[in-house]
């Protein structure tokens, strides 16, 4: 496996196996790695010749206030595990390498954006489909992979890519949760054990949510209220939001008929933690 820290040179690596006919598949991250983003590498191998996994703490969809600088950072560790599933190469830039000196260019994904995490966090999705651009046109991918568990991120960027006309298809692939049923999170080490143990309400109550509409409860406002009392529950738990959208084009729904994504963020000590399901 090779790493590389600037455009030209993914670009020169990309170049080369391309001449071998290989396909190429990308798997953006933010490093700090789980089994989650190592699902994405092994599904990217299955699928892909060459496998590129991006490692870059993008500063453009963070806000004021929030752990840019401290979120978590370990290349050694990051590079040994995505070596341990067969990638072929990382592209880990500074942050001067992608948003230059006079950079003044961004995306904009509109509605899909304004409500769960776009609705908390103005930008966010700004500079998430800005660098996802950014490194479809560095790599010029064929395939792009991303977890379930940013599914409002994964519509924004499918929505892009149809609405730009890249040749790339986005594949989602599910969430991966520890023993317990917790999503995992590069985030996720931020809780302490008491923390952690909280954390256990969000996929607790969205999995009561999917056994109530199982057995045959279609009033969503009925769906999102049970949530609601069952992360109240927890004392730790601090709710952002909890909706039901229609999936996958997040309108708002009064009946659950046809697929609907039931999504929530809670804030445990100072992780913000996101989770949802498929009703």
């Amino acid at each position: 496996m090779r790493i590389f820290h600037t455009i030209a040179e993914i670009r020169e690596f990309v170049r080369q196996a391309r001449v071998k006919g290989h396909s190429i598949g990308l798997v953006p991250t933010m490093g700090y790695l789980h089994e989650g983003h190592l699902e994405l590498m092994r599904q990217a191998k299955k699928q892909c010749d060459t496998v590129i996994v991006s490692i870059f703490v993008n500063p453009t969809q963070f806000g004021p206030g929030e752990d840019l600088a401290s979120y978590p950072r370990d290349l050694d560790r990051d590079a040994a595990m995505a070596e341990g599933v067969g990638v072929d190469a990382i592209f880990n830039p500074v942050a001067e390498e992608i948003y230059p000196s006079g950079y003044s260019t961004y995306v904009d994904v509109e509605r899909i954006t304004e409500k769960l995490c776009g609705a908390f966090r103005p930008g966010h999705f700004r500079g998430v489909a800005t660098v996802v651009a950014k490194l479809f046109n560095i790599v010029k991918t064929d395939y792009a992979f991303f977890g379930q568990k940013d599914a409002q991120q994964v519509l924004v960027i499918k929505r892009m890519a149809a609405d730009l006309n890249m040749e790339v298809e986005v594949i989602t692939v599910p969430t991966v949760r520890e023993h317990d049923g917790l999503a995992m999170s590069s985030r996720n080490v931020y809780l302490d054990p008491e923390q952690r143990q909280a954390a256990l309400c969000l996929s607790s109550s969205l999995n009561r949510a999917a056994a109530e509409v199982g057995a045959g409860e279609r009033n969503a406002a009925k769906i999102r209220q049970l949530v609601i009392d069952l992360i109240k529950d927890e004392p730790l738990a601090g709710i952002d939001y909890v909706e039901i959208y229609s999936y996958p084009d997040l309108e708002p729904v009064e009946l659950i008929k046809g697929s609907a994504l039931l999504a929530l963020a809670v804030k445990i000590g100072r992780a913000r933690l996101i989770d949802n399901i498929i009703l």
